[in-house]
């Protein structure tokens, strides 16, 4: 494994804060402490992000939209000449937002998990939410379209799917019924959802992960040329298994990295990005020390022994739990424990 000497991309979830109750959520946002740092903390992270000259740098959660300083924060790394790409469940998008995203951002990406009110509200576990996720790329598509009919530079509108087993069924209707709806979109991605945070209990697992068949199916290219046939001729559709955020050795071996540094909102940093465990800190550490830790957990003899076996999703699934605990601190195997049985909710939030 030849593995770069520095992140090409860096995640920051810059709180855990979440209007949202999402079946699958990946940091376990709005049932945990936001961990938000302060507005001279961030700064701080920011410039250590910036140090190491990613390709770009994504604004995540949580919902980043709910961190007050987000835009100066985004606005900091993109003086730096690093492209910043904000994600958001769209449901605290607010009018004076578009402009300030508009001065700062190269992208915005809502997550839209299904093509209708009842499949969408039901794994983001609010009642509305898609709704709001449609009237926040609406705004967005508003502003796109004034600016680029004045000839001034406009960022890039996007829509990320988060495909499970409630809502693979949709996908096609995505691409003739959603994606038309934004005449500014730009792409729409649909993603296998991968056994991280609450999506890797077993009870998740058993219900709404993937089969291997339909993971094959997300990653085979005739598959995506086939959707891209369905939506319109200015959207990019791509899909992706997500296999390469196994980090299975064998894939690390062929070149197959995910290159990518995932910090916590406290700027601490994982050393893999959808598995649980720190290398440090961007608050004390230099940042190319703490990318080297992390690069170094990659090879790890837990790592390798626990990942070289995996071949199907139940088996990364099972993987995923032992590294999370093996690696995790005190805290987090608390959190682990703690984790409800999954049962899907109705749109109120409520469990069925």
């Amino acid at each position: 494994m030849i593995a770069p000497d520095r992140p090409t991309n860096v995640i920051w979830d810059v709180t855990y804060a979440c209007p949202l109750r999402c079946t699958h959520c990946y940091s376990e946002s709005g049932r945990r402490p936001s961990r938000q740092l302060g507005n001279e903390d961030m700064f701080r992270v920011a410039d250590a992000i910036v140090s190491l000259r990613p390709a770009g740098v994504a604004l995540a959660g949580g919902e980043p939209l709910l961190v007050k300083d987000v835009f100066e924060v985004a606005g900091r790394i993109s003086r730096a000449g690093i492209p910043v790409v904000l994600y958001t469940g769209g449901w605290s998008l607010a009018p004076w937002m578009v402009e300030a995203a508009q001065a700062v951002l190269s992208q915005v990406v809502v997550s839209v998990d299904g093509a209708t009110a009842e499949v969408h509200d039901r794994i983001r576990g609010r009642a509305g939410s898609f709704d709001r996720a449609m009237d926040a790329l609406a705004m967005l598509d508003g502003a796109v379209r004034q600016r680029r009919a004045r000839g001034e530079r406009s960022l890039s509108i996007g829509i990320d799917c988060a495909v499970v087993r409630s809502n693979v069924h949709e996908i096609e209707q995505m691409c003739t019924t959603v994606a038309p709806r934004i005449p500014g979109l730009g792409y729409l991605t649909f993603a296998a959802a991968v056994p991280a945070g609450l999506a890797s209990r077993p009870s998740f697992g058993n219900h709404e992960l993937l089969t291997d068949e339909q993971v094959d199916l997300l990653g085979d290219p005739a598959h995506t040329r086939r959707l891209q046939s369905l939506a319109p001729p200015s959207v990019q559709v791509t899909a992706t298994d997500n296999r390469i955020l196994q980090m299975h050795p064998e894939l690390l071996a062929r070149g197959m990295v995910f290159p990518a540094m995932q910090v916590e909102p406290d700027g601490a940093v994982r050393a893999m990005p959808i598995y649980e465990g720190t290398v440090g800190s961007l608050l004390t550490d230099p940042p190319v020390d703490l990318w080297q830790r992390a690069v170094a957990r990659w090879a790890d003899p837990f790592v390798t022994r626990t990942l070289g076996p995996v071949r199907s999703m139940a088996q990364w699934a099972e993987a995923a739990r032992r590294i999370d605990y093996h690696f995790g601190s005190s805290d987090v195997r608390a959190r682990i424990d703690r984790r409800p049985v999954h049962s899907l909710p109705v749109p109120d939030g409520r469990p069925r």
